[in-house]
């Protein structure tokens, strides 16, 4: 083997510029890989990030997820018939028996719940009324399913719990009623229930719909102002791994019966834009590397093209076909190698010179920077495809230079 592989450096050093070329495609192709890849990889991350801590991980809503069975049709399943516009009966919407669910969920050890009741409400103020989504939660169990205390600009989450005439807004809403802390506020719910609410929390989460129309109050103070005494309409669930809420939210439905999405079922048409948006990213870094791996099967072939007799000679000397193609195949693995040992560093050097950007995009109040990630996977999918378009590169003409025949070879050069 150390012959071998001395044989297959010298035949790269006597072609050094056309080596040099070929292995600048390998570095070049690693390099934009990793940082195409971490740039791609990085924002769909902050995305994910974004979208999972923003939102609960399932949501069980006061629904099911296909129709209750009629009596009729539990009575003559083998009939032929059809039930139509069947109303339900007119009762006061919420979970039944809510507190046996958040028992048998807070038995579970990958995940807490809060419940939850929201409703429609006008906020007035000075004239200005405006209409708002409502949130009764429990001030304790906010932060266990909720970032919102991470994105406080005045007050805080714990004025709600010390103050169960609080309420919590966003900052765009603020602006509107041009209100500011310690403000009081006026809010009217569905049957002519007013309440009066002091503004002790105001937050900026940057999506505007969002805090323009959701304010967060106690539970108790919900359930009084819509009329739904007892009651709950919705349990959000954060789960300790995020990736395992679409089986687990399968599993919660299937006992508890009400309707349980995930935030994968939630946000599946963004999840399969990524998926697609991946695919693409991968397939165009890709043909980078393919395309060096031309130049390595060029410097290669015409190695090979002109070490005939070098490879006649080798053979008549006894090295047998597996070795003559074990010397090109290490020609490609060299080349392989050196790209990886080069390209990896200077795909760090351009992945910290994206970090280093900044940008404000249209609309946003603080400049923010690139997002990257600098998952291990990528650093071995790059040098693992590096590795493969090499070894594959060198395959036909190592293929080809172990059938050499060197009867023929020697006697045409006599």
């Amino acid at each position: 083997m150390p012959l071998l592989f001395f044989i297959a450096l010298k035949h790269l050093l006597a072609r050094k510029r056309q080596s040099i070329v070929s292995l600048m495609g390998i570095i070049l192709g690693v390099a934009f890989f990793l940082a195409i890849s971490s740039i791609m990889q990085g924002s769909e991350a902050d995305f994910i990030k974004r979208l999972v801590d923003n939102s609960p991980h399932i949501t069980v809503s006061d629904e099911y997820r296909s129709p209750r069975v009629q009596p009729a049709e539990k009575l003559f399943e083998e009939g032929a018939i059809d039930i139509a516009s069947v109303k339900p009966l007119t009762e006061t919407r919420g979970i039944r028996g809510y507190q046996k669910i958040l028992s048998y969920l807070g038995n579970q050890d990958d995940l807490v719940a809060s419940p939850v009741l929201t409703g429609s409400a006008i906020i007035s103020f000075a004239g200005e009324e405006e209409g708002v989504t409502l949130n009764g939660m429990i001030p304790e169990e906010i932060h266990t399913v909720s970032t919102i205390q991470d994105y406080m600009k005045e007050g805080s989450v714990d004025r709600l719990m010390s103050n169960p005439d609080g309420v919590l807004m966003g900052q765009s809403l603020a602006r509107r009623l041009s209100v500011s802390l310690n403000d009081t506020i006026s809010v009217a719910a569905q049957g002519g229930r007013v309440r009066t609410f002091k503004i002790v929390g105001i937050y900026q989460t940057g999506r505007g719909g969002y805090d323009r129309r959701q304010i967060f109050v106690t539970l108790k103070r919900a359930q009084s102002l819509l009329g739904r005494t007892n009651r709950i309409n919705a349990i959000l669930v954060k789960m300790t791994d995020p990736n395992t809420a679409l089986t687990r939210s399968k599993e919660i439905e299937q006992i508890i019966k009400y309707k349980s999405e995930s935030w994968q079922e939630q946000s599946e048409d963004l999840m399969n834009t990524l998926a697609i948006r991946n695919m693409i990213m991968y397939s165009v870094v890709s043909a980078v590397l393919l395309v060096a791996a031309f130049g390595i099967y060029n410097v290669i072939s015409t190695v090979v093209m002109e070490k005939h007799r070098d490879i006649a000679i080798l053979k008549s000397m006894g090295f047998p076909s597996g070795d003559i193609r074990s010397i090109f195949l290490t020609q490609g693995v060299l080349l392989g190698i050196a790209g990886n040992i080069i390209g990896i560093p200077m795909g760090c050097a351009f992945i910290l010179g994206l970090q280093q950007i900044k940008f404000r995009p249209p609309g946003s109040s603080e400049p923010i920077s690139m997002p990257v990630s600098w998952d291990w996977e990528q650093f071995a999918i790059a040098i693992a495809f590096a590795m493969f378009a090499s070894i594959l590169a060198s395959f036909l003409p190592a293929r080809k230079a172990s059938h050499v025949q060197p009867v023929d070879i020697l006697r045409g050069g006599l």
